[in-house]
């Protein structure tokens, strides 16, 4: 939202209202959130610790309302909003396609190891690896919400088997031709693991030494939700053994991606991202707009 601001300042400028935008690329600090937070009558909350901390700071100030832009909210303490008497929203139901489409261009990429022929040609080599064929293979996907819904009719439309996992989504609003199936039930038959689950306590390292056993050797990872959904050393251990194939990683347990992660080792057999999948001009508009209604709406104006 911040990159497209010259396209929504408008809004604000209608309404009379002055709108901060600070110099920022992923997060600010809590110390941070702290001093500029009680400055302001609404926050538009990005992927900031939004704490408790941080509420009571804001609310000893001029803070009325807030609206986490964007689908996740597990960095927002809406216990403590309720508690301040804080209104505070989402805006859910916004990416599902775009971060489903980087999720197939990932299961592309580590299908047919698209990245690393790319890497050979820019060095001067002409690599030709062989990989594997999509149709008639099996993908997990963990997760069946608008990220999982869009990623199991991107990969049936490849010829895929789905087989999905979520112990709450009604069945009625599951894609036909999805087999649903209970966690960790079935991962041995799986040819990939995409997980699109939204972070809870329950889903917090899920993915970790106990379920990557279950699962078929050579398995390929994709994660496009939340970094602690999987147990990064459990899954670099797998890694490192052979037993997963290769991963290909939007978001991590500790962004950015740390100098000193052992996932750097892996080369071409780990693509990185930047928790960026679900950044398309398109998008970022279509929710900045309805982050900006709801945020008015709370202050009544």
């Amino acid at each position: 939202m911040l990159r497209q601001m010259a396209q929504l300042r408008h809004l604000f400028e209608e309404k009379g209202i002055e709108v901060t935008t600070p110099e920022v690329v992923q997060i600010l600090s809590v110390e941070e959130l702290k001093r500029i937070v009680p400055l302001h009558d609404g926050w538009i909350i990005g992927d900031d610790p939004a704490t408790r901390e941080v509420f009571e700071a804001g609310k000893a100030g001029r803070l009325k309302a807030a609206v986490k832009w964007g689908v996740g909210v597990d960095n927002v303490d809406f216990k403590a909003c309720g508690d301040l008497g804080i209104p505070v929203t989402n805006t859910p139901g916004m990416f599902g396609q775009e971060v489903a489409d980087i999720a197939l261009g990932y299961i592309i990429a580590l299908a047919r190891q698209t990245f690393a022929v790319d890497r050979g040609v820019r060095e001067g080599s002409w690599p030709k690896p062989s990989g594997i064929s999509l149709a008639g293979k099996k993908c997990a996907v963990l997760g069946q919400g608008d990220i999982g819904r869009n990623v199991a009719t991107r990969a049936m439309a490849c010829g895929m088997t789905v087989l999905g996992y979520d112990p709450v989504v009604n069945p009625k609003d599951v894609p036909a031709g999805v087999q649903m199936r209970s966690w960790p039930e079935a991962l041995d038959e799986a040819d990939f693991l995409v997980v699109t689950c939204a972070l809870t306590p329950s889903s917090r390292h899920i993915v970790n030494e106990a379920s990557l056993a279950r699962m078929k050797q050579g398995i390929r990872v994709i994660n496009v939700a939340r970094g602690p959904i999987i147990d990064e050393p459990s899954l670099l251990a797998a890694l490192r053994s052979g037993h997963v194939h290769s991963a290909a990683l939007d978001v991590f347990e500790v962004e950015p991606l740390p100098a000193d992660s052992g996932l750097r080792e892996l080369g071409d057999r780990c693509l990185f991202g930047s928790h960026n999948s679900s950044n398309t001009v398109d998008a970022v508009i279509r929710t900045s707009h309805i982050a900006v209604e709801k945020i008015f709406r709370f202050l009544g104006v």
